[in-house]
């Protein structure tokens, strides 16, 4: 992996496509993930692509030391929201073996996605292969409904 964390360009993208989504403007598979700031405890909200395997919702974190990744694994639970549905979210952080099926699932369920990836250096290249290999430098959560 080139990056341990996401370059400029993708935390001011981010921020437009968190803008879009709360006017209204849905893209793509995007739903937008708050969690709880590991330190402050305030809200912090990024866009994110859920993808179904077997049954189950997942998303992925790019860069396993990003700071919404690291608040998801201090807080466990986040709202996971779209247009004006939301919902309450436990995510369960997988383990390494866990999240390969996942992985290997991203490029035909969110090909918009798959670009980023490759363009940052997250993974080599766009297939399933090149996402699976990713798999002990990302992170995977597995997005389960909140009691």
């Amino acid at each position: 992996m080139a990056h341990s964390f996401p370059p400029r360009s993708l935390r001011i993208a981010n921020k437009v496509i968190v803008f879009l989504q709360r006017v209204g403007l849905p893209l793509g598979t995007m739903h937008l993930l708050t969690v709880p700031g590991r330190r402050t405890g305030r809200p912090r909200t990024t866009p994110v692509s859920p993808l179904t395997v077997g049954g189950h919702r997942y998303v992925i974190g790019g860069y396993a030391k990003g700071d919404w990744v690291r608040n998801a694994r201090a807080a466990g639970e986040g709202v996971l929201a779209r247009g004006r549905r939301a919902e309450r979210v436990r995510l369960v952080d997988l383990p390494e073996p866990e999240r390969r099926p996942v992985l290997r699932a991203f490029p035909a369920q969110v090909p918009h996605g798959v670009s980023m990836f490759v363009k940052t250096g997250v993974v080599a290249e766009p297939t399933p292969d090149g996402f699976e290999a990713a798999a002990p430098h990302v992170a995977v959560f597995r997005i389960d409904a909140s009691p």
